[in-house]
């Protein structure tokens, strides 16, 4: 149940506390007062749809409160998010703060931060809000399904979980096989090209990515041999061993320092001088024994240089024809040797895959039928009880029928679900939105969250106008149908109608008021134009106040007669509430997995 609701610089609400009660709850007011925006900051403090415009003009942010009396099922909830738990009462709050071009939220429960898919499954265990545009969407085939099977119970909603899962199992097995079948159609052709690459390829033996830089190395050297030869025994000479007049460089260190090991008799300063030459003279030495041995291995080898300009060419000409590198080739050439092994099956023949999409369809259509089974089931049951609902709304002789027809297989089942109704004797079954009025529409969907309650574990129901477009006897009995509503659920109507009003158990009035800003009263209007500012405000009404808003609602009477009349609603709602059978209270309402309703524009989504 929704305890209290405090608003502050929503839209034109600048600060509310409003306090409901068990029951029914009404708001009225004039076409335009902002009955509206009470509902859309209950939206979306439980996670629904908020954009800038919704953020006070002049003001930095808004903060919408929201506390619900917990139960069983919230704790539950709470417990398995790993939220603390609710002691009671459960606290929504959501702060928007306007930007430049958009607006940023966040959610808390309980003071604790959680996201909007946390916040839109809690949704469903507290508020269900009924707005005038699902009227519209009665004639959508997906939606009677899914209300048909909200209404079926956790055994159809379990088997349809089922269905779901076969079916993700059977396009699955339907992709392999298809993916299969047109690998078997262009197979041929592609396992000749792939053979054909695949030998040549594997005959040049292509397995290292540098061979080719490592070969154009060695053909450089093989091709060279001779003057790598003098040029490291030249190196050499000049290194360590010179057979001409000019000394090596070996010689010529070594001199300097037996020099340096002098001077150093005499002055110490000279010793790292003498410590570097040494280090370069131990170096150059090595340098040479390397260049000389490089010399002597160096052979010249015709044979060799032979092989391996001829394995160049070799593995140029590939790079070519394929438009590759070699680093690329080599890649290429294993990704030929795995599109062979799937051409191939990759062990799966397409006998074998055609043999496992044949199974999964089978159990697919088991389940489907089954979930038909239950589904066929849930439809008598909804008849009897819509029928029933309907009744005492004015549609005492009214048909419903719940039509299944079969189609193929989809993630929801094999049926296809149709609403058919005939308002009128004599009249055939016909789709609900081709031949209902506004007004049957509304009876009919008011008739159905009637059954829904029933299996529905939400707490408080709002319903937005449910009952426009009626008038008269048709009204008292929507007034009557939310009283019976209310004993069993809370309920929260935002009304035009004085029967359904008079039938509150709290009864708020919604208006708008022009303000002017502390400090500005002594000016005049004239003077200060721009600094009045429009405020929703929220009364709750008294016995005395109740019956001018009424009266106000009957219109059309002078005001002695409205008041007479207003007096005469309150007295009639009073004999029927004293009339009306008290509610179990020993039998509350069985759980049962709801399916979402869809929501456009004015239409919120069903919590």
């Amino acid at each position: 149940m929704l305890v209290s609701l405090k608003i502050e610089n929503f839209a034109l609400i600048e600060q509310l506390d409003l306090r409901l009660q068990p029951g029914l709850n009404v708001l009225t007011g004039e076409t335009g007062a902002g009955k509206s925006i009470i509902l859309d900051a209950i939206d979306a403090v439980l996670g629904g749809k908020a954009s800038g415009r919704l953020v006070r003009t002049g003001t930095p942010k808004a903060l919408i409160e929201a506390t619900f009396q917990s139960q069983a099922a919230i704790d539950q909830w709470l417990g398995q998010h790993d939220l603390p738990a609710a002691d009671g009462q459960l606290v929504c709050s959501r702060e928007l703060t306007a930007g430049k071009g958009a607006v940023r939220s966040r959610s808390r429960l309980n003071g604790v931060v959680v996201n909007k898919p946390q916040l839109e499954e809690l949704r469903r265990l507290l508020i269900e809000i009924t707005a005038q545009g699902q009227t519209l969407q009665l004639g959508s085939a997906d939606l009677q399904r899914d209300w048909l099977d909200g209404f079926g119970g956790p055994e159809l909603s379990a088997q349809r979980q089922a269905v779901a899962a076969a079916y993700a199992a059977a396009t699955t097995a339907k992709q392999n096989l298809d993916r299969r079948r047109r690998a078997e159609q262009q197979r041929q052709q592609q396992l000749d090209l792939f053979e054909y690459q695949g030998r040549e390829l594997s005959a040049a033996q292509i397995e290292d990515p540098e061979e080719l830089d490592q070969l154009q190395v060695e053909q450089q050297r093989l091709s060279h041999s001779v003057e790598l030869q003098q040029q490291s025994y030249q190196v050499y000479q000049i290194l360590y061993e010179n057979d001409g007049s000019a000394e090596a460089c070996s010689d010529l260190l070594g001199k300097a320092e037996g020099i340096l090991s002098d001077m150093l008799r005499y002055d110490p300063e000279v010793g790292p001088v003498l410590e570097l030459v040494g280090e370069a003279l131990a170096q150059i030495e090595e340098a040479g024994r390397q260049i000389n041995a490089y010399g002597e291995n160096i052979e010249t080898d015709p044979e060799r240089l032979q092989t391996v300009e001829q394995r160049i060419v070799q593995l140029q000409q590939l790079c070519r024809k394929y438009g590759r590198d070699l680093p690329d080739l080599v890649d290429y050439y294993q990704e030929i040797q795995q599109s062979l092994a799937a051409l191939n099956g990759d062990g799966q023949s397409l006998e074998a895959l055609e043999a496992a999409f044949k199974a999964r369809q089978a159990e697919l259509e088991l389940a489907c039928a089954q979930l038909t089974q239950y589904r066929q089931a849930a439809a008598t049951v909804l008849e009897n009880k819509l029928v029933n609902e309907l009744k005492p709304l004015a549609m005492e002789r009214v048909k419903f029928r719940a039509d299944l027809q079969p189609q193929p297989p989809t993630a929801a089942g094999a049926d296809q679900v149709s609403f058919l109704f005939s308002p009128n004797p004599g009249e055939p079954l016909q789709p609900l939105a081709e031949i209902a009025s506004g007004g049957e529409m509304s009876r009919f969907l008011l008739a159905l969250k009637a059954c829904f309650s029933q299996v529905d574990p939400v707490g408080t129901l709002i319903f937005d106008e449910i009952d426009v477009g009626v008038s008269g006897r048709v009204a008292q009995a929507i007034a009557e149908k939310l009283h019976e509503l209310s004993r069993q659920h809370q309920v929260l109507c935002v009304t035009h109608q004085p029967l359904v009003a008079a039938m509150a158990d709290a009864h708020f009035q919604v208006g708008k008021q022009v303000v002017m800003p502390t400090g500005t009263s002594h000016k005049s209007k004239a003077e200060r134009p721009d600094e009045e500012r429009t405020i929703v405000q929220v009364t709750p009404l008294d016995s005395h106040s109740r019956r001018e808003e009424l009266a106000q609602l009957a219109g059309g009477r002078s005001h002695q007669e409205a008041i007479a009349f207003a007096n005469s609603l309150l007295a009639q709602a009073e004999t029927i509430r004293q009339s009306a059978p008290q509610p179990d209270s020993q039998s509350g309402p069985k759980p049962s997995r709801r399916s979402a309703s869809k929501s456009n524009g004015k239409s919120r989504k069903s919590g």
